[in-house]
């Protein structure tokens, strides 16, 4: 009983510490709610809000308060406020805001003073980036989303379901957040609470994020210097706030669509510091609409205390409609001593006097060193934008000289409280800073008795199934499965169905892999014995591969009898080889059997320089068709040989013989960019162009080989945005035969080309209308592949083609050889079409002169979350 007493009491003091607050209802004139209106508290650096139905409540300890009430579009409200024991009930009705107008000179040549004040905010951006140097808050955010409407179809599998209109994801959350410059971001997830699909919807990108980074989750910020490139700008008024003269600036694109905003955002002026925002963009067709609420934590330090995001759309005539509410409360923010000063920023284009005098000032040194630029901010205090710009920018570079790691350009860590997801209903209803709404309330019932059905119906399956986990059944045996051996070893058996393919010199055949995968620690060992039958040929072949990899260092041995395509980079599918060879009877995968061994290492020195080599010893042998079936007589064709066709050679059969090679091939990514995330690092691709080195030997009369021959060859790859938002890949690579005393055709150089309307290669390391194997070479080549995506282009100038998230894309690639012609291919594709596919149209020339036009179909290049 004593211990009942005990938690009864403890209990009753919870309850009585945060039974008391502040709640009511935030009312426009018209006496309409406001949904997500914000309250801040000064004397606590918190921030709240409302919900959709204009309500809020807040658990506050007993004392004295001011409360500041503010809306976008309306004038802020401030109220003192003495909390008791009790709730308080505050209703409150903002007024509307009393915009003004700036006299502005009308004329031809008058420039929007929307455009001096932005310029102004786009120079000081990175001060305010660099202005606080540590931060520690609160993070609540709330998540709803729901379908909307779906295709009549559908209605009935809905309805099974359970799902209607209603909200079909909630999620809630209440994280500590500290910041430290320059880019490490540490969550802890102190409770979370979730129920449906979020559907890569997640608002982090844009609550982490920040507006006075060049962009923001993948987003142009109107901030950024390049934002006058994609923004007009007007002037749309400017009002008082809390003793702060607030500009409000109508954000235009240049050019509507992905990855811009649209709408307004709030500057303080004189600070040129971000008041509100209140902007929408499109990512992949998806609107995302997102409100935010600053307030000064600080003198002359402005923070965001509200984020409100909203994604709407449609996928698959599905809309669904999804509602994130964060508040950030419980502010801690250290300043960076260096930056504590009022500066004054002179537009050079308009204040033009003043910044005349300026320049005949004290002038910058122009290597400045980290005292030196700290002591200017101090000693200067007034800078012309590209005064103030250089500076910060020399001071951001010595700032990078003291970093462990500057070029990590992001460190992100996330850890989840072990009792997170055991809070129940009262501990959410007892911290949680927005109430929630009627539906929300009646969503949350009903998902979690569904939640608990599903876990019911889960555990009696569970419990059900009392069979052995090794045991086979025929579905198994027919359609594959993976079988636990162990907490670290597996067995993973496919299918012989989805391995049925057929060529013309094998018919159909099968091939049966199994996979034994061990794994401890850094060490790990996977056995793949792969058995393979000829129907055709009434032959069964196999191979045997073994890896073993211990940290960066992997091994492979491999070998058995088994067929080989003469590319060794197979760029004919077999199941598409399949497609076309029993239905258009066009046997283009070419194929040949040997005996080998094969051993291999790859080892990786950092993330910018790793190599790999193997040594191989095969016998070779010739293979010729075995069968004429098809599933059509189409008496204009027939199956082709089995030795691919080259301009260089009559002949490219061979005799058996056997052959010993080497090969050896260098990566070095010089520039490489890092993030880093729960303490792993990893690169950011395309921050580095790719340069490789590749040698291949032939090595006679080891093993009774018969081949001789020296490859050499060198290439870059590489990614980068150009321009306007458009996106150029390449990839040139060029080699020699440096001697080619002996060789067969599949020692050759081959070029990944393609004959089908389906393209399933590298869209940026092969052709599209080339034939497999026509200009293989032995001797000299230049290949070179180059891919450009524009933002806009010609079916995108249209919005609602944007908004469908296609893009457009030209392709040039280009092959020559000693013996080969100049052969080119011009393409435009349209990229992202029903969200996976690419459609591309492309004409091949040699020469220059004409020769082909095909179109092909592949998958998409741009398939991305909707948040970077």
């Amino acid at each position: 009983m004593r211990y009942f007493f005990l938690i009864g009491f403890c209990l009753l003091l919870n309850f009585s510490t945060l039974a008391q607050g502040i709640k009511g209802t935030v009312y426009s004139p018209d006496e309409e709610p406001l949904p997500y209106a914000t309250i801040y508290i000064k004397a606590l650096e918190t921030g709240s809000s409302t919900n959709e139905q204009g309500k809020y409540e807040v658990s506050l300890p007993s004392g004295s308060y001011e409360l500041v009430f503010q809306h976008l579009g309306y004038a802020s409200v401030l109220k003192h406020i003495e909390v008791g024991d009790a709730y308080v009930t505050l209703d409150i009705t903002l007024p509307d805001q009393a915009i003004q107008l700036k006299e502005v000179e009308v004329n031809a040549r008058a420039e929007d003073p929307a455009y001096t004040i932005i310029r102004k905010a786009v120079a000081k951006s990175k001060f305010h980036r660099l202005q606080v140097q540590k931060y520690q808050a609160k993070v609540y955010i709330k998540g709803a989303g729901r379908v909307k409407d779906v295709p009549f179809f559908l209605e009935n599998a809905m309805k099974k379901e359970g799902v209607d209109s209603s909200t079909v994801f909630l999620t809630e959350s209440v994280s500590e957040l500290t910041f430290e410059q320059p880019n490490t971001i540490k969550e802890k997830v102190i409770s979370i609470r979730a129920i449906g699909e979020e559907n890569n919807t997640s608002p982090n990108g844009f609550i982490n994020g920040s507006l006075y980074e060049p962009e923001l989750a993948g987003v142009i910020s109107p901030l950024s210097p390049r934002a006058f490139a994609y923004y007009k700008f007007r002037f749309a008024g400017s009002f008082m706030d809390r003793k702060h003269e607030v500009n409000k600036i109508q954000v235009i694109p240049r050019s509507r669509g992905d990855d811009v905003f649209n709408g307004y955002i709030y500057i303080v002026d004189d600070l040129w510091s971000i008041h509100s925002v209140n902007m929408f963009t499109y990512k992949q067709g998806f609107r995302i609409s997102l409100q935010q609420m600053y307030a000064p934590i600080q003198e002359a330090v402005w923070m965001p205390v509200s984020h409100n995001i909203e994604v709407t759309g449609k996928i698959f005539g599905i809309d669904l409609e999804y509602k994130y509410l964060a508040t950030v409360s419980d502010y801690d923010i250290t300043l960076n001593p260096d930056l504590q000063v009022d500066l004054v920023v002179v537009d050079e284009k308009i204040e033009k006097e003043l910044a005349a005098a300026l320049e005949k000032e004290e002038k910058l040194d122009k290597e400045v060193n980290l005292g030196d630029s700290a002591s200017v901010f101090k000693e200067q205090k007034r800078f012309t934008r590209k005064e103030l710009r250089k500076t910060l920018k020399a001071y951001e570079k010595e700032l990078e000289k003291r970093e462990e790691a500057p070029d990590v350009v992001e460190n992100r860590s996330m850890t989840v409280d072990s009792t997170a997801y055991q809070q129940d209903s009262t501990y959410w209803a007892s911290i949680r800073p927005v109430p929630l709404t009627d539906m929300e309330n009646n969503s949350y019932q009903k998902l979690d008795s569904m939640a608990v059905v599903e876990k019911e119906e889960k555990e009696a399956e569970e419990s059900g199934t009392s069979r052995p986990r090794r045991h086979l059944g025929i579905g198994k045996v027919i359609f594959g499965t993976t079988i636990d051996l162990g907490e670290h070893t597996s067995l993973e058996y496919k299918s012989p169905l989805s391995e049925l393919n057929f060529n013309a010199v094998e018919g159909y055949q099968f091939t049966i892999p199994l996979v034994l995968r061990t794994r401890m620690f850094e060490k790990s060992l996977q056995i793949a014995p792969t058995a393979r039958y000829a129907f055709a040929r009434d032959k069964v072949t196999g191979k045997l591969a073994v890896n073993y990899s211990l940290g960066e260092t992997h091994f492979q041995l491999e070998g058995g009898r088994y067929v080989s395509q003469f590319n060794s980079q197979d760029p004919i599918h077999p199941f598409l080889n399949t497609f076309t060879t029993l239905w258009y009877e066009q046997n283009y995968m070419k194929i040949y059997e040997k005996d080998y061994v094969r051993l291999g290492l790859r080892r990786k020195i950092s993330d910018k320089l790793s190599w790999q080599a193997e040594l191989e010893w095969a016998k070779r042998r010739q293979l010729y068709n075995s069968t004429s079936h098809s599933w059509r007589d189409l008496e204009a064709r027939v199956y082709t040989p089995n030795a691919p066709a080259n301009i260089s050679l009559e002949d490219t059969s061979f005799p058996s013989h056997y052959a010993s090679s080497f090969s050896l091939q260098i990566q070095y990514k010089p520039f490489l960019k890092y993030r880093i995330r729960n303490g792993k690092k990893s690169v950011i691709n395309p921050s580095s162009p790719e340069f490789r080195l590749s040698y291949r030997k032939g090595i006679p009369d080891v093993l009774n080989s018969e081949v001789d021959y020296d490859m050499l060859e060198v290439g870059v790859q590489h990614q980068f945005e150009i321009g306007v938002r458009g996106r150029l890949d390449y990839n040139i690579y060029a080699g020699s035969f440096l001697n080619n005393e002996s060789l067969y055709f599949m020692d050759f150089q081959h070029f990944n080309g393609n004959q089908t309307i389906i393209q399933m290669s590298d869209p940026v390391g092969s052709f599209r209308l080339m034939d497999y194997y026509l200009y293989s070479s032995s001797e000299r080549y230049l290949a070179s592949h180059f891919y450009y995506q524009f933002r806009k282009f010609l079916f995108t100038q249209i919005f609602e083609v944007r908004l469908l998230g296609i893009k457009e894309n030209i392709l040039f690639n280009y092959l020559k050889t000693d013996q080969s012609p100049h052969y080119m291919e011009v393409g435009y594709s349209l990229d992202n079409v029903l969200r996976f596919l690419r459609v591309e149209a492309v004409a091949n020339f040699e020469d220059g002169t004409y020769q082909n036009f095909g179109l092909r179909i592949g998958i998409a290049t741009t398939l991305e979350d909707l948040f970077n």
